[in-house]
């Protein structure tokens, strides 16, 4: 994750990663999955959120991780975007058996959140 982070801030966004809870190893699918769903919320800050900051929180919970990118951006116009990045993000939580949440928040900014259960592989 913090790879990305230094990706993303080159492109001129503050990105800011909280990880809580214990990390756990994932299954690989599952992992590359949280992953991408992070990887395409901040790549949306980039686009649409103009001079931001992004925080990124990957939280460890008995039997499930979940993601959240939040930002203070501007977030997308209202032209309704040609893209498919939250179908695409909401796929990625789906094949999983996981859950997507993706919208702007009251006074500016704006917020993707997934849950996704972990089988406990012990």
């Amino acid at each position: 994750m913090e790879a990305l982070a230094v990706e993303v801030a080159r492109a001129g966004v503050r990105v800011e990663v909280r990880i809580e809870g214990t990390p756990t190893q994932l299954p690989a699918g599952l992992d590359l999955s949280a992953y991408r769903i992070v990887q395409e919320a901040l790549t949306n800050v980039v686009r649409h959120a103009g001079p931001a900051t992004a925080r990124v929180a990957v939280r460890y919970a008995p039997g499930q991780v979940a993601v959240e990118v939040v930002d203070d951006g501007r977030g997308a116009d209202d032209q309704g975007g040609g893209g498919h990045g939250i179908a695409g993000m909401r796929e990625r939580a789906a094949l999983y058996g996981g859950t997507l949440e993706a919208g702007p928040l009251p006074g500016g900014g704006f917020r993707v959140a997934a849950s996704l259960p972990v089988e406990d592989l012990s």
